[in-house]
């Protein structure tokens, strides 16, 4: 007979905030791929990994000078990965914010920049006592991270007033009051503002004179902003900085999971100290080195230049379509936030049509983008990854149609309490 187990409750036995947690939401929880879906909604890179395909037919098995050692998966990776980290240095020193160069000894990788954000707040914070502090609207996985270390959460938000800029002085006033705060996680370009961060403000948080504490600039879409923009040199000016940047998103290798904080080297050995001792497999490094390489990085950057000349293409046709308002933040990534109206000319944000244009969109016509409605600045908004141009086409023209036929039934979709619901789901979903 097997075992009761009378005494175990796991509602007693589990931690508190663990039992409270609401877990973070990606894209393919509501909308699968299903292969036939054109998938605007998690900001991935439609024209593929930036890598040199042998044939198209071969692409899912054959890349071109991919040498992957498969007997060698019975030995463990190297847990150092210092050719990658090299390559990841040279990459990034651009001499533009600093004449100093960035070493393997500036570097921690891991799984994805979810790895760093949660090393982070285990190095620094400690549970049940320390804090961080968000600048809503932003990445979900900072405050789902917080909850899981059992942290508070402090919130600045962006100055709306300004597409969405940060506001260093209020942020200084927060961390003056309140030693608790040892970490500040800022998005630049913001998720899902697409903005990028004034250098001079987050220098004024940097210089702060008496806060204890590190602040985290997550750059994951950095390199659709303009050239130079990237701030990761500048680790080797300021201690207490550390620079989150991802292969996910323009080298289009969200698949292998890389992620890479820039730090002092002092942040860096914590770091590399506390993570598991293997934490990057042995493809993932192959995969990640050969994307850094010159030839694939060429790659890299003519399949940017595509994804930047359609984001320039949905700048200037998305507003033709009636019932479009404003662009909100601003340009600098492989996304647009857009406000969608209740009238087709000089009407208001309205969560309730952005709301079915979004399932609507994803159910009648296979377009799945992200309602943004219910966070902090963004009423009525969709965030809206840059596709293809096949992709871009189709959206435009999908929302031109549906977004019309809502509107004019538009005294015959108010759901009441049903909608509501259905409202609460979606919002549900995190960038």
């Amino acid at each position: 007979m097997a075992p009761s187990g009378k005494a175990f409750d796991l509602s007693k036995c589990a931690r508190p905030n663990i039992l409270a947690l609401q877990p973070y939401r990606c894209a393919r929880d509501d909308y699968k791929d299903d292969g036939r879906n054109i998938l605007l909604d998690a900001n991935e890179n439609a024209y593929g990994p930036g890598l040199a395909i042998a044939n198209a037919a071969g692409a899912k098995s054959q890349v071109s000078g991919v040498e992957i050692d498969l007997l060698g998966l019975n030995r463990y990776p190297d847990p150092h990965q210092e050719e990658l980290k090299q390559l990841l240095c040279n990459f990034r020193n651009t001499k533009v914010h600093t004449t100093k160069c960035l070493s393997p000894r500036n570097l921690f990788v891991g799984v994805g920049s979810d790895e760093a954000i949660d090393a982070l707040l285990r190095c620094f914070c400690r549970p049940g006592q320390d804090k961080i502090l968000t600048c809503p609207p932003t990445y979900g996985m900072y405050a789902v991270s917080a909850q899981v270390n059992d942290l508070q959460i402090e919130k600045v938000p962006l100055n709306t007033a300004d597409a969405f800029s940060l506001r260093p002085k209020a942020i200084n006033e927060k961390l003056t009051a309140d030693p608790a705060i040892k970490l500040v996680y800022i998005c630049s370009p913001g998720n899902p503002t697409a903005n990028l961060i004034r250098k001079s403000d987050l220098e004024q948080i940097l210089n702060h004179p008496t806060w204890n504490g590190v602040v985290v600039l997550d750059e994951a879409y950095i390199d659709f902003a303009p050239e130079g923009s990237s701030l990761a040199e500048w680790v080797t000016e300021w201690p207490n900085l550390v620079v989150m940047q991802t292969l996910s998103k323009a080298f289009g290798l969200a698949g292998i999971r890389l992620g890479a904080a820039f730090t002092s080297p002092e942040i860096a050995s914590l770091l590399n100290n506390l993570k598991a001792p293997y934490n990057v497999s042995s493809p993932t490094s192959t995969l990640a080195c050969l994307a850094l390489k010159a030839e694939n990085l060429a790659i890299m950057k003519n399949n940017k230049q595509q994804i930047l000349d359609q984001r320039d293409r949905m700048l200037t046709k998305l507003p033709r379509i009636p019932g479009i308002g404003r662009f909100l933040g601003g340009a600098d990534s492989n996304f647009l936030l857009v406000e969608i109206l209740d009238r087709p000319e000089g009407g208001k944000p309205c969560n309730e049509i952005a709301l079915a244009l979004y399932e609507r969109l994803a159910e009648s016509r296979g377009v799945v983008v992200r309602f943004r409605g219910k966070e902090f600045g963004c009423e009525g908004c969709l965030r809206v990854t840059v596709g293809t141009e096949r992709e871009v086409e189709k959206f435009l023209a999908d929302t031109r149609s549906v977004l019309g036929d809502l509107l004019k039934q538009r005294h015959g979709i108010n759901g009441g309490a049903a909608e509501d619901k259905n409202e609460q789901e979606a919002n549900g979903i995190l960038a």
